[in-house]
């Protein structure tokens, strides 16, 4: 039986399992795919404290997932369908294809993606001018013409951010006004960098290598073709929580409800980083909820006298 059990091995994850093994738990991080998550998906990180130059996401991810194994977490790589929580006092089940195991705490760090587009080459051009973090990848397009599709907080936050980098910020939004917040869109609207593209949608990726060009289509049916460097798709996030639904309390976007100490309606399982209720999604708050939610994880441990 495992005192601490974790699923996902993204920031949030792998630095859970570091707190977990630090603590002299027996913990094990589960992972369906490669370990990593999104945050290895990160060509250039710029904001994380201490590395002055920025770092690679596969680089930091390397050295987090071995400086955790090395504390003595174990990683496994078994895709995890489901839980079932324990009784009162009792040890939770994951639910796994070589049969359940059992955790007497349990942290799920199973991220979230990005929302994408749907539109053909998006995957090819990823990272290669199509990108999902304007935090993490707008220092890369300094002095360069940029695009943000998108409407909500995150579209025009995103657009002003960028506008400190770029040297135009085209904001691309499929209807004429936006959904996010009145302060934001002044904001916006005021800034002399951001270029308002509105009630257009974008139908086309166009470039050799990179992306080069978008076509719009504009809702009389007209399409026109811009230059830009690189879209910023912010259309919201699809959180990897499905096989929690019905077990543990979602919101309406299906982010895991938690309290402060990152614990769920289920006593001994919390969720750290981005499959929660989160305001900010970055690596270093994800760092900062697997260290959360296995430190009380352990505290809960205790108190059941484990």
């Amino acid at each position: 039986m495992l005192d601490m059990a974790i699923i996902g091995s993204g920031v949030a994850g792998l630095t859970a399992g570091l707190y977990g093994a630090r603590a002299g738990l027996e913990t094990v991080i589960f992972e369906q795919l490669l370990p990593g998550g999104q945050a290895a998906t990160i060509m250039h990180l710029e904001n994380y404290p201490g590395f002055v130059n920025g770092v690679d996401g596969v680089s930091i991810m390397n050295d987090m997932m071995e400086q955790a194994t090395n504390a003595g977490a174990g990683l496994r790589y078994d895709g995890i369908q489901g839980l079932q929580p324990g009784a009162a006092g009792q040890p939770h089940l994951l639910l796994g294809p070589e049969g359940p195991i059992e955790a007497r705490s349990i942290i799920i760090a199973t991220g979230a993606n990005p929302r994408k587009l749907g539109l053909p080459r998006e995957e090819e051009l990823t990272g290669r001018g199509v990108c999902y973090c304007a935090s993490c990848d707008g220092a890369l397009f300094r002095n360069k013409v940029v695009a943000v599709n998108g409407g909500g907080d995150t579209a025009l936050t995103d657009a002003l951010v960028l506008a400190n980098y770029a040297k135009e910020v085209l904001l691309i939004h499929r209807r004429e006004e936006f959904r996010g917040s009145p302060l934001l869109q002044k904001r916006v609207r005021e800034n002399e960098k951001i270029k308002l593209f509105l009630s257009r949608t974008v139908q086309e990726l166009r470039g050799e290598n990179r992306l080069e060009q978008l076509l719009l289509k504009k809702t009389d049916g007209s399409t026109e073709l811009i230059e830009s460097d690189a879209l910023f798709v912010a259309v919201g996030i699809q959180p990897n929580t499905e096989a929690f639904r019905g077990i543990l309390e979602l919101d309406e976007m299906g982010c895991i409800r938690t309290q402060r100490d990152l614990s769920t309606n289920i006593p001994g399982i919390y969720a750290a980083g981005d499959c929660r209720d989160t305001l900010l999604r970055q690596v270093v708050t994800g760092a900062a909820d697997g260290a959360l939610a296995a430190t009380m994880a352990a505290a809960y441990l205790l108190s059941q006298g484990k």
